[in-house]
């Protein structure tokens, strides 16, 4: 994992001081280039985007996974397994509300996984994960 390209992502936002504050203070990310209606943030390596748009009051569809209800679309970062334990305490004690709480799936299998989901203040679901082993990420 370690010679992967940086991703780029432009999400849309209802509120870019809200969410400037989101994604600087409670996720940790570096901002960058910005103007009135957008703002680049550093998310772990990635170039994420957040660009201002209006309401609108689409459904966030969902597709079950596990017994939990995971939203679709979602997007987020693998982390290093040691990383995602102290990034999930660290938002815990930000006070961020999950949708689906820090938790392991196929524990002792192969592609043994910690995942979790959440919000930003517009909406956009988030989802960080961690692989036990970083060579399973594809496992079948």
């Amino acid at each position: 994992m370690k010679n992967l390209s940086p991703f780029h992502l432009a999400i849309p936002v209802n509120n870019i001081p809200k969410c400037k504050i989101f994604y600087k203070e409670i996720l940790g990310c570096v901002e960058g280039r910005s103007s009135d209606n957008w703002v680049d943030f550093d998310l772990f390596g990635h170039q994420l985007v957040i660009h201002f748009q209006e309401s609108n009051n689409k459904n966030l569809h969902t597709n079950p996974v596990d017994g939990k209800d995971v939203p679709i679309p979602h997007f987020g970062v693998i982390l290093e397994w040691e990383n995602f334990k102290r990034f999930s305490s660290k938002l815990k004690k930000k006070g961020v509300e999950f949708i689906i709480k820090p938790y392991i799936r196929f524990e002792g299998e192969p592609g043994e996984q910690a995942t979790m989901f959440f919000k930003d203040p517009s909406g956009n679901a988030l989802e960080f994960k961690s692989f036990k082993d970083s060579s399973q990420i594809f496992e079948k």
